[in-house]
């Protein structure tokens, strides 16, 4: 069967996007120039998201330190160990809140990322309380000559949450931001958090409507992994019970779940995240690696003969 989205996988599948848009395999290479957050420097409040570590998901390579190309160079290396040798690349600007700078500061970053032989466009993390038109409308600019994704941290889409998690913004602000970069023409990202505290399943379930009506072009599920040395980490061990730690059996059964509710347009990027297990206050899944996660949901998708969008029906 052949769905919607033009490939036989049963969701939309971001690798097959990239070789549909490409011609072929692109890798990311993540890159940290240095930023922050306005939710650490006072701007917004102190301390970030309580359950960010950054050292949780950045990878060896990345020292802010260093040039932007000594980054991108040694990047490239990396992947080529552990995966085939890519010739295209996309620059990931993933640590902290990557448009958090005047645009006279952004834009020679932007600029020396896209020099670098065989980079053909670049991916933004960030924050919707970072953008302003000011930034989108330059943003429009460049995907016009390469490709851009700006990938908002929405993680819940209750403000509730957001609050207890210290965001700094609320939902309202990324969904505004969200419509506000795909009207530039720019590729939109979002980034979701699935087991954040006071959130139950029929709540995180309920997220697959709201979502779906946003016009997201990719996003990324994680699982909450609860990081030493983070506020989170305290109010765990202090309220376990706030919590809804996922085993890997009851995750698939939820991510199908969601799916299941999602829109079939929007493309999927990932299903779960990894930590490194020296920073996690326990192990979990078995130290599973994301790959044999991703084959064991495709496997109960066949199992169940579902898909992603089969039970969306659009607000009208």
């Amino acid at each position: 069967m052949i769905y919607p989205w033009g490939h036989q996988r049963r969701f939309n599948s971001y690798t097959e996007y990239i070789r549909r848009t490409f011609g072929g395999r692109v890798q990311k290479v993540v890159v940290d120039a240095g930023f922050t957050c306005p939710n650490r420097d006072g701007t917004r409040g102190i301390g970030g998201c309580t359950y960010c570590n950054n050292d949780a998901f950045n990878p060896s390579y990345c020292n802010p330190k260093e040039d932007l190309h000594v980054q991108i160079s040694k990047g490239i290396q990396f992947h080529a160990v552990r995966y085939r040798r890519a010739e295209k690349f996309l620059v990931y600007f993933q640590p902290y809140s990557n448009t958090y700078a005047p645009l006279e500061v952004l834009k020679p970053l932007y600029e020396r990322a896209l020099e670098y032989p065989g980079v053909i466009g670049l991916v933004i993390g960030t924050r919707p309380d970072c953008m302003d038109p000011e930034k989108i409308s330059y943003l429009k600019q460049l995907s016009e000559r390469c490709y851009i994704q700006v990938e908002y941290g929405v993680e819940s889409c209750y403000d509730q949450t957001l609050v207890r998690i210290n965001r700094g913004h609320l939902f309202a602000d990324s969904a505004a931001m969200i419509r506000q970069s795909h009207a530039a023409g720019i590729h939109t990202g979002a980034h979701m958090i699935f087991g954040l505290p006071g959130e139950t399943i029929d709540d995180m379930l309920a997220e697959a409507q709201i979502l779906s009506e946003l016009p997201i072009d990719t996003i990324k599920f994680h699982q909450l992994q609860i990081v030493k040395g983070t506020r989170m980490e305290r109010e765990f061990l202090d309220t376990p019970a706030a919590f809804h730690p996922f085993t890997l059996e009851g995750y698939i059964d939820f991510i199908i779940s969601f799916l299941e509710r999602f829109n079939p347009a929007i493309v999927v990027e990932r299903f779960s995240g990894e930590v490194p297990p020296r920073l996690l206050n326990h192990v979990s899944w078995d130290l599973i690696r994301y790959d044999e996660v991703l084959r064991l949901i495709e496997k109960q998708l066949e199992k169940r003969d579902t898909w992603q969008g089969r039970l969306y029906r659009p607000v009208s």
